[in-house]
């Protein structure tokens, strides 16, 4: 079932509305290709690395945290996987209030040069120009997989 077809935004002049619009747009496509998918498909691999859409959300999840909030993570390979207990909705709600945290870790931050402000003692936190560029890339590249993992499993097209 082909959606209508959403594009990129319209952001302000600056540098940094530019990046936080685009990265806002990646965020809010990747979350919709989620939202509603249908069980167990959502969470079933469909190529051989094990791949799955709710993974895939889940693992952003721990990759916002992890750039803009200081949270550590172990086990990378850990975040593609989510508990059998968890719903779409719930992965679905953890990730926007990830986004929502990293927001207002960003509303915070008018020097795209500075380092993002977040607690992690002894590892030197990256300005928040790389952190934003790196969460572009992060999540358009999964939010392709996405696109990719929705289409097979019910035909579902468009941002």
């Amino acid at each position: 079932m082909a959606t209508r077809d959403t594009p990129p935004p319209r952001t302000g002049t600056s540098e940094a509305e530019t990046l936080r619009g685009f990265l806002d747009y990646l965020r809010t496509s990747v979350a919709a290709k989620v939202d509603g998918a249908p069980e167990p498909e959502v969470r079933t691999a469909a190529v051989r690395s094990g791949t799955n859409l709710l993974g895939l959300l889940n693992h952003l999840t721990y990759v916002e945290r992890a750039i803009f909030l200081g949270e550590r993570v172990a086990d990378w390979q850990a975040t593609f996987r989510t508990a059998p207990e968890d719903s779409v909705a719930e992965v679905v709600a953890r990730y926007r209030t990830a986004v929502e945290s990293a927001n207002a870790v960003l509303d915070g931050c008018a020097d795209l040069a500075a380092p993002v402000p977040r607690p992690q003692p002894g590892k030197p936190a990256p300005s928040v120009r790389w952190a934003l560029a790196h969460m572009i890339e992060e999540t358009g590249r999964h939010a392709g997989h996405a696109d990719i993992l929705r289409e097979l499993i019910d035909g579902s097209t468009g941002r």
